[in-house]
């Protein structure tokens, strides 16, 4: 390791986390820093592009008012069989016309605005990232509270009811680089295989703004299971694009249309590439667990701060705080 690599990474570690080699202590700072930190594990090897590259303007659709918006995301979505057995064989599954082109577009003008208010007009991070927005703002709760969405995450892993683990609004500026090859087991502190995360982009996303991108299987990463965590660089991230390289594993790379999620299940091993475009990457990220999951005994550095979002959780216990509600039950909810 240069004293480059460990410098830069070193610029965003608590000194409590920098001090030692390993990961085995919790994280020390806060979760948007836990990004900053995360996203200099990245390995980039390529020229950022110059100058970026333009896209076609927004369009301009009228918001719907927080009525309506609550009653599209409450309604069901018609998941297909053939969706599911996507998503169990390949651990993600991208799914069309989920959120109405207008509803995504309110929920990037909002998310904008919260940006614009937690961190001013021009953050000194290129990937910045908001959390919990679903306690304080009625637009974000509306998607996050969503039992549309909830109730595709219980389906798609086949289990009666899911819970909130937690938000993200993600902001991909212009120019900002990859975001590392990981699964989400790997940093999740959930001691349960059935979590997964609905990727919601907040506007069209082609191959150049850098959409999620996945490496097909469910067992594919048991091809990187053994592979030595650094906290230091991006050996990590390195070794994974290796190994699936090796293994001849096709990356689905592909663009997102308007209105189309992705869901990715907990050991789903994807990345994101850079965003050589003129227009900001926003996107929703809204993590599930089973009800009953529980938090595991040893959280380690990688987990980020996640008493946060699941305040007076202890280890070996369930996560069920006022922070985690149910957000879908077959059991409960009408069909």
């Amino acid at each position: 390791m240069t004293e480059a690599e460990r410098s830069r990474t070193h610029a965003f570690l608590d000194e409590a986390n920098a001090m030692s080699e390993g990961i085995e202590e919790q994280w020390a700072a806060s979760n948007e820093q836990w990004w900053d930190w995360y996203l200099s594990l990245a390995h980039d090897d390529g020229l950022p592009v110059s100058p970026l590259l333009p896209v076609q303007p927004l369009p301009e659709l009228p918001a719907p008012s927080l009525s309506e918006l609550e009653t599209e995301l409450e309604e069901p979505y018609p998941l297909l069989p053939d969706a599911i057995e996507t998503f169990r064989a390949e651990g993600y599954v991208k799914l069309r016309d989920v959120c109405a082109p207008a509803s995504l577009l309110h929920l990037r003008r909002t998310f904008e605005e919260l940006f614009a208010r937690a961190l001013g007009e021009a953050p000194a991070m290129r990937f910045p990232s908001l959390e919990m927005m679903w306690t304080t703002d009625a637009v974000a709760r509306a998607f996050v509270m969503s039992r549309r969405l909830a109730r595709i995450a219980a389906e798609l892993l086949g289990v009666d009811a899911v819970r909130l683990y937690h938000d993200n609004a993600l902001s991909k500026l212009p120019g900002c680089g990859r975001t590392p090859w990981h699964y989400d087991a790997h940093h999740y502190p959930i001691a349960s295989e059935n979590v997964v995360t609905v990727w919601v982009p907040l506007q069209p996303t082609p191959r150049a703004m850098g959409p999620l991108a996945f490496a097909p299987g469910i067992d594919t990463w048991r091809r990187v299971a053994d592979l030595p965590f650094n906290k230091f660089d991006d050996s990590y991230d390195r070794g994974i694009a290796e190994a699936l390289r090796d293994g001849g594993v096709a990356v689905d790379d592909g663009p997102f249309e308007l209105g189309e999620v992705s869901f990715h299940h907990t050991r789903s091993l994807h990345t994101a590439g850079p965003n050589h475009t003129s227009l900001a990457r926003m996107a929703l990220a809204t993590t599930y667990l089973e009800d009953g999951a529980r938090l595991v005994d040893s959280p380690t550095l990688i987990s980020g701060d996640f008493e946060k979002f699941m305040p007076g959780v202890g280890p070996g216990d369930p996560i069920a705080s006022r922070l985690n509600p149910v957000l879908y039950d077959r059991k409960a909810a009408p069909s």
